[in-house]
């Protein structure tokens, strides 16, 4: 008695401690009652086809990564020349994993040898014709490199979401070549602020001017920038043409350089992004812009130069980036910066918008199906195992609230594919209850005892449900290693319920049959409607 007594106790904490966590959210919010906000916080929450929002699939142009390597390399080696006072006739990029070196004269060959010895061990060199290099990337740092892109990018974009203040988004790689990220965004509705935040390559370099012109051919010479430089577009003012900048090619400080940055105002009342460099940063700045007063700062984001101030004093810590920017875009600017700049462009292959009103429509469809799977199951177990149903019933019921319960305490997102699991897990549970009831009604035909039977009946089947259960679980892992964001949707609801399902069919199934046996005083007569 005790013992049953003990059973008891755990099923009724049970019931409550899961309800408590995943049912009383639903019910207190579907009526409108306030919510202790330990509970909201564990609420289930909805899915993108379920509540509505933005499903983008991004492919990360990893070339790019490579050819930032490779250009940083070939300038490592230009500056190694130029100290040494080695020349050639051209150094420039021939893919986004190689660059060449041509014109090295035969006698200063040695110490170009010597000079390209002390760059990176990333890269292979080769000797051609007419003192020719070519430099080319190792193919296993081709690969890391690669991965390294797609995985800084997926985490830039998780950073940038998470600025955005959605919740529960999906970030994940995908693709057979592992290039492909998967963004979905819940209850977004302005889609194309989401885009643009998410694309915007953010990356942010302060370079120190040589000249400026009103065209990119004053700047060039016999059709080229002059070494070690670069031309870059910009905003001749607030509301101007296009003015044209020869920057220098190395940057005086990065985006990695920056510590925070936010919005702020320019001195004439506009719109700008104040930011904070770190203390590398800051040495890094305030050594250039000491070294260059009264030359122009270019303030580049993307390519193209936002502003150009004058240096009129050293600058260490902290700086401004004006231009004809909107309150709108000092926010978003302030926000990419702030994650970092991604490594690579990104390109969409795939977007789809999903309204709030079809996100209902799914909902009420799933809910009816449960229901009505759920209605015809009672009535079935209730005609076909009598009395012995409602064991069936009450069990069923439980199992629902415990998976509804170990969804929110684990913050798992229900999905229209979740809801699936969902209506699967009836039916698994349905199953366990009917071999356990055929094999204690075998029992009773072979002339067992009644509580002989039941517990032959339990002890018997557990294996059995042990056995298939376990299986099932192992598709379902196979479902997460392998799926997508709706297939593991799916299969983490298929497993909580297949866990939950073992409990309720076997300690709580079990529990409601011995309480009934424990009410008929001798057990000679004990009977039982099944």
């Amino acid at each position: 008695m005790n013992n049953l007594r003990w059973k008891l106790v755990i099923t009724i904490a049970v019931t409550l401690i899961f309800g408590a966590v995943g049912v009383y959210p639903i019910v207190a919010s579907r009526f409108g009652v306030t919510q202790p906000k330990f509970l909201m916080d564990r609420a289930i929450k909805l899915g993108l086809d379920l509540r509505g929002g933005v499903h983008l699939v991004l492919r990360v142009q990893t070339d790019d990564a490579l050819r930032v390597e490779t250009e940083a390399e070939m300038e490592r080696l230009r500056d190694r020349l130029s100290t040494a006072g080695i020349s050639t006739s051209n150094l420039a990029v021939s893919s986004p994993t190689s660059f060449m070196a041509e014109g090295v004269s035969s006698e200063q060959d040695p110490a170009f040898r010597t000079a390209a010895n002390d760059l990176s061990s990333n890269f292979e060199r080769n000797s051609g014709v007419n003192g020719t290099y070519t430099f080319a990337m190792k193919p296993n740092v081709v690969v890391q490199l690669r991965e390294e892109a797609v995985v800084q990018a997926r985490e830039t974009i998780e950073r940038r979401v998470n600025e955005l203040g959605v919740s529960e988004p999906s970030i994940a790689q995908q693709g057979t070549d592992g290039d492909q990220i998967l963004v979905q965004l819940p209850g977004v509705t302005d889609v194309n602020r989401a885009k643009e935040i998410i694309r915007s390559t953010g990356r942010l370099e302060l370079k120190i001017v040589e000249r400026t012109a009103s065209t990119q051919d004053e700047l060039l010479i016999n059709g080229q920038p002059p070494t070690g430089m670069d031309i870059v577009p910009g905003a001749a003012d607030y509301g101007g043409g296009t003015l044209y900048y020869l920057v220098r090619h190395a940057a005086v400080v990065t985006g990695r350089d920056l510590r925070s940055a936010r919005p702020s105002l320019d001195e004439n009342n506009r719109p700008a992004v104040a930011f904070t460099l770190t203390t590398d940063g800051s040495e890094k700045f305030g050594r250039a812009t000491g070294e260059n007063i009264g030359r122009q700062l270019a303030i580049i984001l993307d390519e193209r130069v936002q502003s150009a101030p004058r240096i009129d004093a050293r600058i260490t810590g902290e700086g401004r980036i004006s231009g004809s920017f909107t309150n709108e875009a000092v926010q978003n600017l302030s926000l990419i910066l702030r994650s970092g700049s991604l490594p690579a462009t990104l390109t969409y292959l795939q977007e789809r918008t999903i309204g709030p009103s079809l996100g209902a429509d799914a909902i009420r469809s799933g809910v009816l199906a449960s229901g009505v799977g759920l209605a015809l199951i009672i009535v079935f177990m209730l005609i076909y195992y009598k009395l012995s149903g409602v064991n069936a019933v009450v069990a069923l019921v439980l199992n629902l609230v415990i998976l509804l319960g170990l969804m929110a305490y684990i913050g798992a997102v229900m999905t229209l594919p979740g809801i699936a699991g969902f209506v699967l897990t009836m039916g698994i549970g349905v199953d366990s209850n009917v071999l356990i009831f055929e094999r204690i009604k075998e029992e009773l035909e072979a002339g067992r005892g009644v509580r002989a039977s039941v517990n032959t009946g339990f002890g018997r089947v557990f294996l059995t449900l042990l056995d298939t259960h376990v299986a099932a679980l192992i598709s379902a892992a196979f479902l997460i290693q392998f799926g997508t964001g709706p297939i593991r949707g799916f299969a983490y609801t298929l497993i909580l319920g297949l866990v939950s399902n073992l409990f309720t069919a076997t300690f709580v199934s079990k529990t409601l049959f011995e309480l009934v046996l424990s009410r008929q005083r001798q057990s000679a007569t004990a009977t039982l409607s099944i």
